[in-house]
């Protein structure tokens, strides 16, 4: 049911252009699948989905199969090295173990979400430039994940 579900979830973000849980949840109901906020936002989260511009301005949910194997080494670095994070508007600043704050940037560059315009290291400490304000605790979300 569940591999159903998610593949349907799929199906639905690659065939329109969707901005929204709500809309994620009411199309899954459309098709027959009855589930809650909850049930959309780990859908979400496990699948990985994340949002992308599109060419008229909106934010859409794309699914970037991971093929690579390689977020599992980035995330690991991500945990070995991540101490915590703040949001100072558009900028994300991450705190690290001592002398982590490069490779735990370079696993961010390597991740390429593209809500990260690039990210500027110190000895432990990361300020990661994020495209809006809006999309800074979608960043966080998604490190909490990987965390």
């Amino acid at each position: 049911m569940k591999k159903n579900r998610q593949d349907k979830l799929i199906e639905i973000i690659q065939n329109n252009v969707i901005e929204t849980q709500d809309q994620i949840a009411e199309c899954l109901r459309d098709a027959g699948f009855n589930v809650t906020q909850a049930t959309v936002s780990r859908d979400i989260r496990e699948l990985r989905l994340t949002k992308r511009a599109t060419p008229e301005g909106q934010h859409k949910y794309v699914y970037i199969p991971d093929d690579s194997g390689m977020n599992d080494k980035y995330s690991n670095v991500l945990r070995a090295g991540f101490v915590s994070m703040d949001q100072a508007q558009n900028i994300l600043v991450i705190r690290t173990v001592s002398g982590m704050a490069m490779a735990v940037a370079a696993a961010l560059d390597a991740m390429e979400f593209s809500e990260i315009v690039g990210c500027i290291a110190g000895d432990d400490t990361i300020m990661a430039a994020i495209r809006t304000n809006e999309d800074v605790p979608v960043i966080m979300d998604r490190i909490r994940d990987l965390l």
